[in-house]
This record gives C-alpha cells, sequence and structure tokens, in this order.
C-alpha cells in the first residue's frame, strides 16, 4: 500500500485569530511588526483595528515598519499615515525600549517573518522586547511563522565574549527553531535577566510540519527578495566582514559574490546604488568577477566558499578580512578566522563545533513545538 502525503494548508499565528483575540480584548496593545506581518493578505495592524484592538503603538525593527529600509540603516520614529500610530523604531537611536514607552501597554505582539539564521536581527529585537516585558510585567504573545531554514541546525555556537546584537544568544549560526519555539527558550534557559517569570504565549503554526519546505510569501527584508537568498544567507553573510561583494546593489543580492581584483570565478557583475537596498554597496561601480548561485541548490551552513575565497586572496597577497572584530561577531566565534590563518580546509572547521551543537541540539528540545 502506497504511503502518500496529503499536504495540508497551514495557519500561521496570525490568522488563528480565535486564540489571540480573547487575549487583546479590552488590553492596551504594542506591535512588534514589519511588512511580513500579514493576515490573508492584510496588514496585522489593521486587521486588529478592524476587530476594535486597541492598538496603542507600533515597535519597528530593522530595516523599518514597511521592510524598505538599508541594511544597518539608521531609522528615525515615525507615524503610520494610515491609521496615525506612532511608530516607535528599535533600529536607531535605540534598539532596546524605555520603560516609558511601555508604561501605557497591558501586552506586546511580535508578529515578525524570521529566517532562522543567528545574526538575522529581527530575533535579538524579541529579545529586548521580551526583556522589557519581563521588567514591566506586561504579557508577550508570539504569533509564530516557518522558518524556511527549519531543518539545518549547523555553524558554530555562539560564544557568549563575542555576543552583540547580529548575535546575543548561546546558539548555531542555523538553529532550527521557529520564533515562537526560541522565545520559549530564551525564557526557558534564563537568557533573560531579572527574578520575574516572563507571562510568554505562543500561538503555534496550525498543520505545521517542520520537515516541509516553506516558501515565504512575503520578501523578509530588502536584500532577502526571495527564497533561493535565504537559503544561501547564512552561507554568504560571513562575506559581509570580508572585502567581497555578496550582490549588494544589483537585482540578486545574497546569490552570488565576487572581487574586481581577485577573479573568483568568471560571472561578472556591477554594484549599484538601490535606494531602500543598498544605497552604499561594497565595489559600487566596480566591474566585479565571482560566481552566480542562483541556480545553486546548496542550504545550511556551507564554508566552501568563504575558505576559497581566503586562499584566493592569500594566493594574491590581497586582504580578505577587512573586518576582524565584525567577522568573529557574524560568526559568534573567533574559530573561522584563526582557523583560516592556520590553512585548515573547510570540513576540517565545520568538524571543530560539531560535537557542541549536538549538545545544543538536545538542550533545545523541551522548546520544541513542530514535529521533527
Amino acid at each position: 500500500m502506497l504511503n502518500i502525503k496529503v499536504a495540508i494548508a497551514i495557519e500561521v499565528g496570525a490568522q488563528q485569530s480565535n486564540r489571540y483575540l480573547p487575549l487583546l480584548k479590552g488590553k492596551r496593545v504594542g506591535l512588534i511588526v514589519n511588512q511580513s506581518s500579514r493576515v490573508e493578505g492584510e496588514h496585522l495592524v489593521d486587521f486588529l483595528i478592524e476587530n476594535q484592538v486597541n492598538v496603542v503603538r507600533i515597535f519597528s525593527p530593522e530595516h523599518g515598519f514597511r521592510g524598505d529600509q538599508d541594511a544597518g540603516a539608521y531609522i528615525e520614529n515615525s507615524i503610520d499615515v494610515k491609521t496615525g500610530l506612532p511608530i516607535v523604531s528599535l533600529y536607531g537611536k535605540q534598539k532596546r525600549p524605555t520603560r516609558d514607552m511601555l508604561l501605557d501597554l497591558d501586552v506586546l505582539v511580535f508578529d515578525i517573518q524570521d529566517v532562522g539564521v543567528r545574526f538575522y536581527t529581527y530575533i535579538s529585537t524579541m529579545h529586548y522586547m521580551m526583556q522589557a516585558a519581563k521588567e514591566q510585567q506586561k504579557a508577550f504573545i508570539v504569533l509564530d511563522r516557518p522558518n524556511p531554514n527549519i531543518q539545518y541546525v549547523e555553524g558554530p555556537v555562539l560564544d557568549m565574549a563575542f555576543r552583540s546584537f547580529v548575535g546575543m544568544h548561546p546558539i548555531p549560526i542555523l538553529h532550527g527553531m521557529t520564533v515562537g519555539e526560541l522565545a520559549q527558550m530564551i525564557e526557558g534557559e534564563g537568557w533573560l535577566t531579572g527574578p520575574n517569570k516572563l507571562n510568554l504565549n505562543i500561538i503555534p503554526v496550525a498543520q505545521y510540519d517542520a520537515l516541509d519546505d516553506y516558501i515565504l510569501p512575503v520578501a523578509p527584508s530588502p536584500n532577502l527578495p526571495n527564497q533561493q537568498a535565504i537559503y544561501l544567507y547564512p552561507s554568504l553573510c560571513l562575506f559581509e566582514a570580508t572585502a567581497v561583494s555578496i550582490g549588494r546593489g544589483t537585482d540578486f543580492p545574497f546569490q552570488v559574490f565576487g572581487h574586481h581584483q581577485v577573479r573568483l570565478g568568471e560571472f561578472s557583475f556591477v554594484p549599484r546604488s538601490i535606494i531602500g537596498a543598498a544605497r552604499f554597496p561594497k565595489l559600487k561601480g566596480e566591474h566585479v568577477w565571482g560566481q552566480d548561485l542562483r541556480e545553486n541548490a546548496q542550504k545550511g551552513f556551507d564554508l566552501t566558499w568563504f575558505v576559497a575565497a581566503y586562499t584566493a586572496f592569500e594566493q594574491q597577497n590581497q586582504r580578505f578580512v577587512t573586518s576582524p572584530k565584525f567577522l568573529d561577531k557574524l560568526a559568534g566565534t573567533n574559530i573561522i578566522r584563526l582557523a583560516l590563518k592556520q590553512g585548515l580546509k573547510a570540513h576540517q572547521i565545520e568538524a571543530i563545533w560539531r560535537q557542541e551543537v549536538a549538545e545544543f541540539e538536545k538542550k533545545r528540545v523541551p522548546y520544541l513545538l513542530y514535529k521533527r
């Protein structure tokens, strides 16, 4: 008898209004949202207002409320033109909310599409909002969404000596968890400070099997425009700390890489200024030679391209790592940088953290919500 798997449509947390609207009734609500916070094609802000929820304030992460700001761009507080609601930027003057920003709120709702990579800063914003909610005894609700990289638990586990906004938790680069599962782990493992217990409520994704592929309906940020970029992002992001371009300033960011002086392949591209995605891209206007990975099937975390590029630069006596401190922050460790100097190959470097990753996988088990 054939074992045929029937595809069942999943329902993200935001679609299950019957589970969270009762928790918001009569409450003053703050929303941590961006362009990915959709309910059947409608923004969560509009949906909640239509359902008589008292939305008091919007908090926006890196790339802004509409998701149209450059990576790392300083974003000011503003007003949402459609609703008149105040928007507090958590990627501008401050990355964590002040006490006054939460005084007139009862509950915070987090609904942002993540990609399951430690240095993608939405989970750092979630951490700071959870910390503030815990300190001020505000309820915190996560409307969970699938992780498109959930099938992979790979890369070095962050050494807390290298903790930063691009890596706040002792987890691998690919942690294989949804934001809801990660929120439970952040609270459960004591990664938040203070004696209070956080009033945390997760609305899980219904009918979600973590073994299934999930194609994001909305681009999570300007430089992750499609699924291929999302799959390649974990492996290519380390290049941000080097002289190599990963296609910012092109129509295919995080799907190519190259350099104008050290030829890394036969594919060529010229980075240009793109407002809202890459205003000042690396190697702007230069004729860059490298590799086109748009048809590459690679997923997970793979150091092969990174190590090969380092070797090519060394052979031509060119400087590869332009920001050692930033590389260590992205990697969450100095192991990769030091291993490159020792001449280790990609598989030798990746073997260094294999046991630590296995230990992390055991530690996360109590917080998992979906079939693996």
